[in-house]
């Protein structure tokens, strides 16, 4: 079996260990559960959930996207709207973010787990 790239199995949100199996036991497009993540892989049998409360990391990494989308946001309206009204900025932003809120929780925590986790990638690590 060819083995997944790294950018691949962030984008689909894989373990970083084996790069087969979920993070997520829900689709991204769930809002049921939607940011519980799996307690091992089940693929390979990593922990992915190291210590409780591991992922309270994550929220930096969310905050950083949601000041990324307001600037984007705000510099989009203001030159092809050529400086609108300010209720149009502030609901935009609302907007906008309400709808990427379930990416950007989704990927803080797969960057959070592959930037601080200590999972490294081991082809040989499937169960499969």
């Amino acid at each position: 079996m060819k083995e997944k790239s790294l950018g691949s199995a962030i984008l689909q949100g894989k373990c970083p260990r084996c790069r087969e199996g979920n993070i997520f036991p829900t689709s991204l497009f769930s809002y049921n559960k939607l940011t519980d993540v799996h307690h091992k892989c089940p693929q390979c049998e990593a922990v992915l959930t190291p210590e409780p409360d591991f992922f309270y990391g994550a929220m930096y990494i969310s905050y950083a996207f949601s000041v990324a989308l307001v600037i984007n946001v705000l510099i989009v309206l203001n030159y092809a709207f050529d400086d609108p009204e300010m209720w149009v900025y502030g609901v935009t932003v609302v907007v906008t973010n309400l709808i990427l809120l379930p990416v950007m929780l989704r990927y803080s925590k797969v960057l959070y787990l592959y930037g601080v986790g200590k999972l490294k990638f081991d082809p040989n690590s499937s169960k499969v």
